[in-house]
Protein backbone atom coordinates (compact mmCIF):
# COMPACT_ATOMS: atom_id res chain seq x y z
CA UNK A 1 0.00 0.00 0.00
CA UNK A 2 3.14 2.27 0.88
CA UNK A 3 4.60 1.63 -2.97
CA UNK A 4 0.83 2.20 -4.44
CA UNK A 5 0.98 5.90 -2.56
CA UNK A 6 4.70 6.96 -2.32
CA UNK A 7 6.13 5.21 -5.59
CA UNK A 8 3.45 4.25 -8.32
CA UNK A 9 1.29 7.57 -7.18
CA UNK A 10 -1.84 5.78 -7.50
CA UNK A 11 -5.19 8.14 -6.64
CA UNK A 12 -6.95 7.41 -3.28
CA UNK A 13 -9.35 5.49 -4.96
CA UNK A 14 -7.20 3.20 -7.09
CA UNK A 15 -5.66 2.84 -3.37
CA UNK A 16 -9.05 2.05 -1.59
CA UNK A 17 -9.52 -0.32 -4.36
CA UNK A 18 -6.63 -2.25 -3.27
CA UNK A 19 -7.53 -2.14 -0.08
CA UNK A 20 -10.62 -3.92 0.01
CA UNK A 21 -9.36 -6.49 -2.35
CA UNK A 22 -6.85 -7.76 0.18
CA UNK A 23 -9.63 -7.56 2.73
CA UNK A 24 -11.42 -9.79 0.57
CA UNK A 25 -8.60 -12.08 -0.44
CA UNK A 26 -7.90 -13.25 3.11
CA UNK A 27 -11.22 -13.16 4.23
CA UNK A 28 -12.04 -15.46 1.58
CA UNK A 29 -8.81 -17.40 2.67
CA UNK A 30 -9.48 -17.81 6.18
CA UNK A 31 -12.78 -19.38 5.44
CA UNK A 32 -12.04 -21.88 3.21
CA UNK A 33 -8.88 -23.25 5.55
CA UNK A 34 -6.10 -21.34 3.32
CA UNK A 35 -4.49 -19.67 6.32
CA UNK A 36 -4.66 -19.52 10.02
CA UNK A 37 -4.49 -15.79 10.26
CA UNK A 38 -6.17 -12.88 8.49
CA UNK A 39 -3.45 -10.75 8.54
CA UNK A 40 -5.49 -8.22 6.75
CA UNK A 41 -7.86 -7.31 9.28
CA UNK A 42 -4.86 -5.60 11.33
CA UNK A 43 -4.79 -2.99 8.42
CA UNK A 44 -6.34 0.21 9.49
CA UNK A 45 -9.80 1.37 7.87
CA UNK A 46 -8.79 3.99 4.48
CA UNK A 47 -10.41 7.19 4.50
CA UNK A 48 -11.15 8.55 1.30
CA UNK A 49 -11.13 11.98 1.12
CA UNK A 50 -14.70 13.58 0.14
CA UNK A 51 -15.13 14.93 -2.54
CA UNK A 52 -18.32 15.48 -4.71
CA UNK A 53 -19.15 13.71 -7.63
CA UNK A 54 -19.57 15.13 -10.89
CA UNK A 55 -23.00 16.13 -12.82
CA UNK A 56 -24.47 17.29 -16.03
CA UNK A 57 -26.89 19.99 -15.84
CA UNK A 58 -30.22 19.14 -16.96
CA UNK A 59 -29.33 21.74 -20.40
CA UNK A 60 -25.44 19.81 -21.06
CA UNK A 61 -27.81 16.30 -20.92
CA UNK A 62 -29.66 17.84 -23.83
CA UNK A 63 -27.10 19.07 -25.46
CA UNK A 64 -25.94 15.79 -25.27
CA UNK A 65 -28.48 13.98 -26.34
CA UNK A 66 -29.34 16.05 -29.57
CA UNK A 67 -25.62 15.70 -30.67
CA UNK A 68 -25.85 12.29 -30.61
CA UNK A 69 -26.44 10.48 -34.10
CA UNK A 70 -28.07 7.13 -33.01
CA UNK A 71 -31.23 7.34 -32.41
CA UNK A 72 -31.35 4.32 -29.67
CA UNK A 73 -28.23 6.04 -27.91
CA UNK A 74 -30.54 9.12 -27.70
CA UNK A 75 -32.89 8.14 -26.44
CA UNK A 76 -31.31 5.54 -24.28
CA UNK A 77 -29.20 9.22 -22.61
CA UNK A 78 -32.88 10.66 -21.85
CA UNK A 79 -33.84 7.31 -20.00
CA UNK A 80 -30.86 7.33 -17.57
CA UNK A 81 -31.48 10.98 -16.84
CA UNK A 82 -34.62 10.55 -16.52
CA UNK A 83 -34.67 7.13 -14.39
CA UNK A 84 -31.18 7.01 -12.59
CA UNK A 85 -31.37 3.98 -13.31
CA UNK A 86 -27.27 2.09 -13.89
CA UNK A 87 -26.45 1.41 -17.07
CA UNK A 88 -26.15 -1.99 -16.30
CA UNK A 89 -29.73 -2.27 -15.44
CA UNK A 90 -30.94 -0.49 -18.37
CA UNK A 91 -29.38 -2.65 -20.79
CA UNK A 92 -30.71 -6.13 -18.87
CA UNK A 93 -34.17 -4.43 -19.05
CA UNK A 94 -37.02 -6.68 -21.08
CA UNK A 95 -40.05 -5.82 -22.81
CA UNK A 96 -42.30 -7.23 -19.65
CA UNK A 97 -39.83 -4.97 -17.67
CA UNK A 98 -41.52 -1.63 -19.44
CA UNK A 99 -45.34 -1.38 -18.19
CA UNK A 100 -46.47 1.01 -19.86
CA UNK A 101 -50.16 0.35 -18.34
CA UNK A 102 -49.09 1.49 -14.79
CA UNK A 103 -46.00 3.45 -16.48
CA UNK A 104 -43.62 1.84 -14.40
CA UNK A 105 -39.95 -0.02 -14.97
CA UNK A 106 -39.32 -3.36 -13.01
CA UNK A 107 -35.75 -2.91 -12.24
CA UNK A 108 -34.68 -6.72 -11.52
CA UNK A 109 -32.31 -8.16 -9.56
CA UNK A 110 -30.04 -4.47 -9.26
CA UNK A 111 -27.23 -3.99 -7.01
CA UNK A 112 -27.67 -5.70 -3.87
CA UNK A 113 -29.74 -8.58 -5.72
CA UNK A 114 -32.84 -6.56 -4.93
CA UNK A 115 -35.74 -5.47 -7.13
CA UNK A 116 -37.55 -2.06 -7.45
CA UNK A 117 -39.90 -0.08 -9.30
CA UNK A 118 -39.16 3.45 -10.57
CA UNK A 119 -42.04 5.36 -12.25
CA UNK A 120 -41.89 6.89 -15.82
CA UNK A 121 -42.57 10.25 -15.81
CA UNK A 122 -44.63 11.87 -18.83
CA UNK A 123 -41.62 12.99 -21.19
CA UNK A 124 -40.34 9.72 -21.09
CA UNK A 125 -43.37 8.01 -21.24
CA UNK A 126 -44.61 9.11 -24.86
CA UNK A 127 -40.79 8.56 -25.99
CA UNK A 128 -40.20 4.86 -25.24
CA UNK A 129 -44.01 4.43 -26.25
CA UNK A 130 -42.83 5.81 -29.94
CA UNK A 131 -40.04 3.47 -29.83
CA UNK A 132 -41.76 0.49 -28.48
CA UNK A 133 -44.50 0.64 -31.29
CA UNK A 134 -43.12 2.64 -34.57
CA UNK A 135 -39.36 2.23 -34.72
CA UNK A 136 -37.97 -0.63 -32.54
CA UNK A 137 -36.45 -3.06 -34.76
CA UNK A 138 -34.72 -5.62 -32.74
CA UNK A 139 -38.12 -8.01 -33.20
CA UNK A 140 -36.24 -11.29 -32.57
CA UNK A 141 -35.24 -9.92 -28.73
CA UNK A 142 -37.06 -9.50 -25.71
CA UNK A 143 -34.34 -6.81 -24.34
CA UNK A 144 -36.11 -3.59 -24.58
CA UNK A 145 -33.05 -1.80 -25.86
CA UNK A 146 -31.55 -3.75 -28.88
CA UNK A 147 -30.38 -3.40 -32.34
CA UNK A 148 -31.62 -5.89 -34.96
CA UNK A 149 -27.62 -6.66 -35.77
CA UNK A 150 -27.13 -8.17 -32.21
CA UNK A 151 -30.55 -8.52 -30.73
CA UNK A 152 -28.90 -6.54 -27.45
CA UNK A 153 -26.61 -3.41 -27.15
CA UNK A 154 -23.42 -3.09 -25.47
CA UNK A 155 -21.87 -0.97 -22.32
CA UNK A 156 -18.87 0.06 -24.81
CA UNK A 157 -20.73 1.40 -27.89
CA UNK A 158 -23.29 3.33 -25.55
CA UNK A 159 -20.56 4.58 -23.39
CA UNK A 160 -17.86 5.34 -26.31
CA UNK A 161 -20.95 7.21 -27.98
CA UNK A 162 -21.44 9.27 -24.74
CA UNK A 163 -18.08 10.42 -24.06
CA UNK A 164 -16.99 10.66 -27.41
CA UNK A 165 -20.14 13.11 -28.43
CA UNK A 166 -19.24 15.36 -24.80
CA UNK A 167 -15.86 15.46 -26.09
CA UNK A 168 -16.66 16.97 -29.42
CA UNK A 169 -18.74 19.63 -27.90
CA UNK A 170 -16.18 20.77 -25.57
CA UNK A 171 -17.57 19.69 -22.17
CA UNK A 172 -14.57 18.99 -19.95
CA UNK A 173 -16.50 16.68 -17.38
CA UNK A 174 -15.52 13.08 -17.30
CA UNK A 175 -18.95 12.38 -19.09
CA UNK A 176 -20.02 8.68 -18.87
CA UNK A 177 -23.26 6.64 -18.39
CA UNK A 178 -22.71 6.59 -15.20
CA UNK A 179 -23.08 10.27 -14.66
CA UNK A 180 -25.94 10.59 -15.88
CA UNK A 181 -27.18 8.74 -13.13
CA UNK A 182 -25.38 11.01 -10.95
CA UNK A 183 -27.15 14.03 -13.01
CA UNK A 184 -30.77 12.61 -12.32
CA UNK A 185 -30.26 12.48 -8.61
CA UNK A 186 -28.67 16.15 -8.81
CA UNK A 187 -31.48 17.38 -11.01
CA UNK A 188 -33.70 15.71 -8.05
CA UNK A 189 -32.10 17.41 -5.00
CA UNK A 190 -32.05 20.38 -6.87
CA UNK A 191 -35.69 20.68 -7.36
CA UNK A 192 -36.39 19.86 -3.76
CA UNK A 193 -37.15 16.28 -3.84
CA UNK A 194 -36.38 14.15 -0.61
CA UNK A 195 -33.67 12.29 -0.31
CA UNK A 196 -35.88 9.13 1.33
CA UNK A 197 -37.72 9.70 -2.15
CA UNK A 198 -34.00 9.64 -4.13
CA UNK A 199 -33.17 6.75 -1.99
CA UNK A 200 -35.92 5.13 -2.89
CA UNK A 201 -35.38 5.75 -7.05
CA UNK A 202 -31.38 5.37 -6.94
CA UNK A 203 -31.93 1.90 -5.11
CA UNK A 204 -29.75 2.52 -2.16
CA UNK A 205 -29.38 0.51 0.87
CA UNK A 206 -27.74 3.69 3.02
CA UNK A 207 -29.30 7.33 3.02
CA UNK A 208 -25.92 8.31 3.49
CA UNK A 209 -24.99 6.91 0.27
CA UNK A 210 -27.65 9.16 -1.29
CA UNK A 211 -26.16 12.16 0.72
CA UNK A 212 -23.42 12.66 -1.34
CA UNK A 213 -25.62 14.02 -4.58
CA UNK A 214 -26.62 16.93 -1.98
CA UNK A 215 -24.74 19.49 -4.51
CA UNK A 216 -24.16 23.18 -3.61
CA UNK A 217 -23.31 26.08 -6.21
CA UNK A 218 -22.14 29.24 -5.51
CA UNK A 219 -25.81 31.09 -6.73
CA UNK A 220 -27.46 28.75 -3.84
CA UNK A 221 -24.67 30.10 -1.70
CA UNK A 222 -25.05 33.50 -2.51
CA UNK A 223 -28.90 33.31 -1.90
CA UNK A 224 -27.80 31.70 1.47
CA UNK A 225 -25.67 34.47 2.82
CA UNK A 226 -28.30 37.19 1.08
CA UNK A 227 -31.21 35.96 3.52
CA UNK A 228 -28.74 38.35 6.13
Amino acid sequence: MRYAKEVKGHSPNTRSNYFYTLRALYAFACKKGLTEKNIAASMDFMRMPKTERNYLTPQEVETIAEAIQSPLIRLMVIFLFNTGLRISECLHLTLDDVDFEKRTIHVRQGKGRKDRLVPINSTLYDLLLDYKENWRDAYGSNFFFATRKTGTISYTYVNGTIRNTARKLGIKKPVSCHILRHSFASALVQKNVGLVEIQKLLGHESLAVTSIYTHTNMEALSDAVNTL
